[in-house]
């Protein structure tokens, strides 16, 4: 089975063929990033705009790149959600409209549920049951995974997500948008000893999480630090040092309390913010004191990809699973419905 995936949730629009018996034949994707920081953030009808102008083209590049014709491709998976309405819509129409003009079934994935499977894309793919973390602008999610299409949804964040947390904080260091990867950089400058931000919700009970009041203490702290006019590069450096140590380690400490109440040995990474270096070590290293194993994407799959979904898909439509001629969209979708 062949099958052309598109992913066109929020700002990015991606388009990849997947085989189910040669793997990975090709993707291609479209950022907005560059149009979007002018604003400060994305912007759904430029978005909803830009998508439009940009897919059938990356379907063209991706079925010349994997040397497919319209008779080769078996079926397509398209975005349904959660994500931006319009941003939804384009991707869906278009994948809906080919599907029927070629005659071949079609199938709505989940986005997050994408994102889960996207180390499944690599050559050591991890093995069912595990412990997901899903962390990116919009999600920050821990999930046991029994299996394929089998999620509990353990705790999730009651306010911002980690990596609009991080957007937001590197947006008040003046950073501009979208600062996390930025913010990232800029703490391997900073001092780890000269600030101490709180890790939030790690005295309560269970699993969820909370990263405004974390942010908040990065804004106190900057409007501090500029009062008295000791406010330099260096100590923008610690600010940034002091906020990611404080985000990374409130993640594994919820990632281990996960591991020992489901009893699994295995952690899942992904979204955008599985490619902070920081993270990742910080997850191998504990990790590695529970004997257990921690698996992330490639790094140009941990933001949103459309090998991700063309892979999903498949495993989705070898099911038996099909769209209906009425398209639907899911703007907010519980990964577990």
């Amino acid at each position: 089975m062949r099958i052309l995936g598109i992913e066109s949730s929020c700002d990015e629009t991606a388009v990849a063929i997947y085989d189910t018996k040669e793997g990975l034949l090709a993707h291609a994707l479209h950022s907005q990033v560059a149009m979007h920081a002018e604003y400060g953030g994305v912007v759904p009808e430029l978005a909803s705009r830009d998508h439009i102008r940009k897919a059938i083209g990356l379907i063209e590049k991706a079925m010349a790149e994997s040397q497919s014709s319209a008779k080769d491709i078996t079926g397509i998976a398209y975005t349904a959600g959660p994500g931006l309405s319009g941003a939804l819509l384009v991707g869906a129409m278009v994948g809906r409209s080919i599907g029927f003009a070629w005659n071949i079934p079609t199938v709505a994935v989940h986005h997050m549920e994408g994102h889960l499977l996207a180390p499944m894309l690599e050559p050591n793919p991890p093995a069912y049951p595990f412990v997901a973390l899903l962390v990116s602008g919009g999600h920050t999610l821990l999930i046991d995974v029994a299996k394929f299409g089998d999620y509990k949804i353990l705790g999730e964040s009651v306010d911002d997500a980690v990596g609009e947390a991080f957007d937001k904080t590197a947006k008040l260091l003046g950073l501009g948008y979208p600062g996390g990867a930025a913010l990232a950089a800029l703490a391997e400058q900073g001092d780890p000893s000269r600030f101490h931000f709180p890790r939030p919700m790690i005295n309560r009970v269970g699993l969820e999480f909370s990263f405004s009041g974390l942010k908040t203490f990065a804004a106190n702290t900057i409007h501090t630090e500029q009062l008295s006019q000791s406010y330099d590069q260096q100590t923008r450096a610690d600010i940034a040092r002091a906020f990611q140590d404080a985000a990374v380690e409130t993640l594994v400490i919820k990632c281990r309390r996960a591991l020992h109440l489901t009893h699994r040995k295995t952690v899942v990474v992904a979204g955008g913010v599985s490619a902070n270096k920081a993270l990742q070590t910080a997850l191998q290293a504990m990790l590695e004191k529970e004997n257990g194993q921690v698996y992330f994407p490639r790094h140009e799959f941990c933001t949103d990809n459309g090998a991700m979904i063309a892979y999903a898909g498949s495993l989705h439509l070898l099911a038996g699973e099909r769209s209906t001629l009425a398209v639907k969209i899911y703007p907010r979708w519980e990964l577990t419905t």
